[in-house]
């Protein structure tokens, strides 16, 4: 028997085989990207819409409390009060009167220092306690007793150690943004899979090519995770810690404003603390897809 030629199907008719080049490739066909466009954009109108619908409610509700409580500003007085703050937002005039970005400068420059060293302690140590039993045993305990403890309750502490309130504040920073990256890095580690494992074993990989290569791949979604969890927590953190301090920051700015009975600056100021932590929520996310595609390739 006669074998056909390799890349000729044999059969009853003698067109050519399915999924030569005469056929157009699945998903290339114009129509099909159009209807592709087309459900993307109203996926995109849906998610506006819903947005529209919760910014409204929120705004409802706003309105409401100001007309049940003449001391709250109406959403309008908090748009004028932005409004003006954002007119003029870099200026600097005495201790207690600066423009609104000068504040926010200040706090940002601690939220970062707190966060990258809590990044650069967290994730070693949460590497060495998953990949270690005896580090888990010895310092899982102390972890967890002082996991629990108030952000706040710590500023006292450093504000006697180092006797400024700025660096006082970049230390409380940094342990509140410490456990949520060591414990997620610790965990994930924890858990890299067997099999890995066992193909470090078989070609013999030193301590640094399993950390390199098997144990920070594994571990690295669950790091990512820590670290956005700890930055959210750094600028919340941050607010009632320059509270506390009282003399610089965008929570120094809150409270100053509220003592001085100005509630709709104190308003916009909320608006501006909510709008920066969606900045440094999105910027996290896009610095971390970057490092896990850099890993990965």
């Amino acid at each position: 028997m006669t074998q056909a030629p390799p890349g000729v199907r044999s059969g009853r008719t003698g067109g050519p085989a399915a999924g030569s080049a005469s056929e157009p490739a699945p998903g290339t066909a114009p129509g099909g990207r159009a209807a592709a466009l087309r459900t993307r954009l109203v996926g995109l109108a849906v998610g506006l819409a819903w947005t529209t619908v919760g910014f409204a409610c929120f705004i409802a509700l706003w309105q409401l409390a100001a007309t049940v409580s003449t001391d709250v500003p109406t959403p309008l007085d908090a748009v004028r009060a932005l409004v003006r703050l954002l007119g003029h937002p870099v200026y600097v005039r005495g201790d207690n009167d600066k423009g609104i970005a000068v504040y926010l400068a200040t706090s940002l420059q601690r939220v970062f220092a707190g966060f990258a060293l809590a990044a650069l302690v967290g994730i070693p140590i949460g590497l060495l306690i998953g990949a270690s039993r005896r580090a888990w045993r010895a310092l899982n305990p102390v972890v967890q007793l002082l996991r629990p403890v108030s952000p706040l309750a710590w500023f006292p502490i450093f504000l006697a150690v180092f006797r400024d309130a700025g660096q006082a504040s970049v230390f409380t920073i940094f342990i509140t943004s410490l456990w949520p990256t060591l414990l997620n890095t610790a965990v994930r580690a924890a858990t890299t899979p067997a099999d890995q494992r066992n193909v470090a074993r078989v070609f013999h990989f030193g301590r640094f090519q399993y950390v390199r290569y098997v144990l920070i791949p594994n571990a690295m979604p669950a790091t990512i995770t820590g670290l956005r969890l700890s930055m959210g927590t750094a600028w919340v953190v941050i607010v009632a810690a320059e509270m506390l301090s009282g003399n610089s920051g965008i929570g120094f700015f809150v409270w100053d404003t509220y003592n001085a009975g100005n509630l709709a600056n104190v308003a916009a100021a909320i608006l501006v603390i909510g709008f920066v932590g969606i900045v440094l929520d999105a910027i996290v996310v896009w610095l971390s897809r970057r490092v896990l595609e850099e890993s990965r390739s």
